[in-house]
């Protein structure tokens, strides 16, 4: 388990064959995204391009930026930010003409490779992301519907060998790109909080300040540890309440409920695993007994473990 809270809720949407495609097109092109997916990264290669919203000012994304989208509203990627669409990105990343005309197969290129247009036309990676369980709904929440980093704070190393890994077709290669896509992203979000510091999440800000920063990684590093505020407030070397008045001003809440608001999101994402009983799961978050937890979680989320359990498993993957 990782201390850095950035690192805790980066590991919940972690690529597990995520979709991910080169698109080239002729300009001009505009398509209309409605695949609800929630989380999408865009990252033009060649090409300007427009993303834009149904509630905002459309945003330009120049060769060598990256976008990150967060779902599930309906968007438009297009060469001019004023085109109507001509193709629809439906669920299951279906594409069709507005009218409805299956466009998968036709558009088909190489490995994959979707668009009209050979080498030469207007390029463009995407990336989405299945985020599911409740630390990557934690993640989902710190983002802005649409976040863009300028090419020269993105990762360009990590993108151009993405880009050159996409049209690769050998063993494990999916793999290898679920492995890249995440680093682009977490380089990506990295950068955008530290450049939006004074709009970054409450938590995020308070990581640089000496002794709230080092309370969240303790409790990240070790959330099943029987914390108590005076024990954290010891090991920080502050007093009791010193601590406490100083976490609740810089995170928005004191620090246990902190603490019971992480380890109920990790119980979410451990109950996901069938094979795992309830004490067990119990035991790693830092509940006694499988009573315990469900009373805590109950609280929380209004259901049971066992039916939160039943909903998620029944979920099609």
């Amino acid at each position: 388990m990782t201390g850095d809270p950035l690192g805790s809720l980066l590991d919940g949407p972690r690529a597990h064959g995520a979709f991910l495609l080169r698109t080239v097109l002729a300009p001009p092109w505009s398509v209309r995204v409605e695949d609800r997916a929630p989380l999408t990264v865009l990252l033009p290669r060649r090409g300007r391009a427009w993303l834009v919203a149904d509630d905002g000012a459309p945003l330009c994304l120049e060769p060598g930026d990256v976008a990150v989208v967060r779902g599930p509203d309906p968007y438009t990627v297009a060469s001019d930010a004023a085109l109507p669409p001509d193709v629809v990105i439906k669920p299951g990343q279906h594409s069709t003409t507005v009218s409805g005309a299956d466009l998968c197969a036709p558009w088909s290129r190489d490995v994959r490779t979707w668009g009209t247009a050979s080498a030469d036309g207007d390029t463009m990676l995407v990336g989405t992301y299945d985020v599911r369980g409740e630390v990557g709904g934690r993640l989902l929440a710190a983002l802005p519907p649409r976040l863009v980093v300028p090419g020269d704070e993105a990762p360009a190393s990590l993108v151009s060998l993405l880009e050159a890994e996409v049209a690769r077709d050998t063993p494990g290669q999916d793999v290898v790109l679920d492995r890249l896509l995440d680093l682009v992203l977490i380089t990506v979000l990295r950068a955008h909080f530290t450049r939006q510091a004074g709009d970054a999440p409450s938590w995020y800000r308070a990581q640089a300040d000496p002794v709230v920063g080092a309370t969240l990684r303790l409790l990240h590093a070790e959330p099943a540890r029987p914390w108590t505020v005076a024990g954290l407030a010891t090991t920080v070397g502050v007093s009791r309440a010193a601590l406490a008045r100083r976490f609740t001003a810089l995170v928005g809440q004191p620090p246990m409920a902190y603490l019971t608001g992480w380890r109920l999101a990790l119980a979410a994402e451990l109950l996901r695993e069938p094979a795992r009983t309830l004490d067990a799961v119990a035991r790693r978050v830092g509940y006694g007994t499988a009573f315990a937890l469900s009373t805590a979680f109950k609280r929380a989320y209004g259901v049971s473990p066992q039916h939160y359990r039943r909903t998620r498993l029944s979920r099609p993957e």
